[in-house]
């Protein structure tokens, strides 16, 4: 397997997963500050212009959900990257889904904005991240144990971690979400999350 990824953002997630399902893969940085990703080169493989890309089974998996759920109908052995149960499978869903579609577009959104400054995009971003951090931990209210679903980890938790990284660079304060903050102690602590980290890949220092 191929991953052409980026050390922050979204690629996170598909690192995260490959970790927990220990598939070996060869590391391919795309530097999107430098815009590798709309190289002719890149192109050719994704042609959406979009990190990451994973190459595997013969097959150029994109968007970081299907890519997600295919290593986990493929590599059906433990850990279930979403759950048996049905409910169990919709909440993990939901909470990965408020991330990833609910809060991730709408900061990239913000960010392009040109008629306003740093300032007011950042506290756009922060009020946006907030409200999906409020709703997140309404639900896990319900749901979490040692993880976002019960006691095992799932896709919610995976999204998770790049969220809440994200949101330290904000300066939000996980205090005010207890069950988050509870849940990403647990989580940065596997070996699984402190590999795929950011800070650990040969791309870090080149951004």
């Amino acid at each position: 397997p191929v991953l052409y990824n980026f050390h922050r953002g979204s690629s996170w997630r598909v690192r995260i997963a490959l970790a927990l399902k220990k598939i070996d893969y060869e590391y391919k940085a795309v530097n999107i500050d430098k815009g590798e990703q709309f190289t002719k080169e890149y192109e050719k493989i994704n042609p959406n212009n979009e990190i990451p890309t994973l190459q595997i089974d013969g097959f150029s998996l994109m968007q970081t959900m299907p890519i997600i759920e295919y290593l986990d109908e493929t590599r059906p052995y433990e850990p279930k990257l979403l759950p048996t149960d049905s409910y169990k499978r919709y909440k993990a869903r939901s909470i990965a889904e408020i991330i990833n579609s609910g809060m991730h577009p709408y900061q990239k959104t913000i960010k392009r904005l040109v008629n306003e400054t740093q300032e007011e995009k950042y506290k756009k971003i922060e009020l946006l991240t907030r409200k999906a951090f409020r709703t997140i931990e309404s639900i896990l209210s319900e749901t979490s144990g040692q993880y976002c679903v019960g006691d095992c980890i799932t896709i919610a938790d995976i999204y998770l971690v790049p969220a809440v990284h994200s949101a330290r660079f904000q300066k939000i304060d996980l205090n005010e979400y207890p069950n988050i903050s509870r849940i990403i102690d647990h989580l940065n602590q596997l070996p699984e999350v402190i590999k795929t980290h950011p800070k650990n890949q040969i791309d870090y220092h080149q951004a």
